[in-house]
């Protein structure tokens, strides 16, 4: 075997163990964002979130204070809050913060026409002329993956916003089945399209009920897709089981083949437990990660603390189908 195919296989090895750590910037790991090359904080600050803290300047706060201790994976989304976390963010981007940055938004958009809108109204909401990640969110309908790639579907807008600058990378979201996932990776290939990211729900309830982690991210791995957890600690219904703490449902994430775990800070202590997670973090072993599942299988039955599979409790496009265009 060569140099070369050597080092493919130790990377394959390495991506089927758990994500490899490559680097560590101010004590947070950073991982290969699949294909892309690009180096991103194995955590990232999730968007939603930052539109619930009622104080706008505790939310910048929290975005620059999370970039000063090496977390550059910004997470957001068009319809999250109304735009106001969109509008926070672009704000706490300023000031030579956005080229720090390694930012992430979606949209709802499922034609041309509303998908176009979404980008614009994203980029003047984040103050800044390029998404380095655009994700299609909420692909949680079977009929989704059609949509987006039909005539004058919302693949249409995203690739000609790539080809202006506008978007670096394309990728899609989505919580409710890893059949849904699989689906839209199928229709992908038919169409000659490559994704760069897939984000799902991650979590050590998801190990054992119609499991992402099981089902898709293998997928992911074997061709090479940056795969971005997201959920961790259930928003934050896995806590409420009483089965594990925060840092293990970090720890538990990362363990995975994730190139990074998305997580809701909404307050500076918990953005801080956030990078003491991150920095304490270490590959569990076989015989740690079979405890941490044993544990939290019983609660985990029927998918009883996954209410974004098995309810319409996270499904935003469901409340407003408007958004889908």
């Amino acid at each position: 075997m060569g140099r070369a195919s050597m080092a493919a296989h130790e990377d394959r090895n390495d991506a089927e163990r758990g994500a490899p750590v490559s680097e560590v910037r101010n004590g947070i790991p950073y991982r290969r964002l699949g294909r892309t090359g690009e180096m991103v904080s194995a955590i990232g600050v999730g968007g939603y979130h930052l539109g619930r803290q009622a104080d706008e300047q505790e939310t910048i706060r929290i975005v620059r204070t999370a970039v000063d201790n090496g977390v550059n994976f910004l997470d957001n989304c068009w319809d999250y809050n109304g735009g106001a976390s969109e509008l926070r963010m672009g704000k706490a981007l300023r000031d030579g913060y956005r080229d720090q940055a390694f930012l992430m938004t979606k949209i709802d958009g499922r034609s041309k026409a509303s998908a176009t809108q979404q980008i614009e109204e994203s980029l003047r909401r984040l103050q800044t002329d390029r998404i380095d990640l655009m994700q299609f969110h909420e692909v949680i309908r079977m009929t989704d993956p059609e949509r987006v790639f039909g005539p004058d579907g919302a693949l249409e807008a995203v690739v000609a916003a790539q080809r202006a600058g506008k978007i670096r990378y394309i990728g899609f979201t989505g919580h409710k089945s890893p059949a849904i996932h699989l689906h839209m990776l199928e229709i992908a290939r038919q169409h000659g399209f490559a994704f760069d990211a897939v984000q799902m729900p991650l979590n050590v309830m998801d190990a054992h009920y119609d499991s992402f982690a099981r089902q898709v991210v293998p997928v992911l791995v074997a061709h090479d897709i940056g795969v971005l957890g997201m959920k961790p600690m259930g928003d934050p219904f896995v806590l409420v089981s009483g089965t594990v703490t925060a840092i293990e449902c970090l720890h538990y994430a990362m363990n995975l083949p994730t190139s990074v775990v998305i997580t809701g800070c909404d307050s500076l202590p918990v953005l801080e437990q956030a990078l003491r997670a991150a920095r304490t973090f270490r590959p569990l072993s076989e015989a740690e990660m079979a405890a941490l599942l044993a544990r939290t299988a019983p609660a985990a039955q029927g998918g009883k603390y996954e209410l974004y599979k098995t309810t319409h409790h996270f499904d935003g496009t469901h409340a407003n189908p408007q958004w889908l265009g």
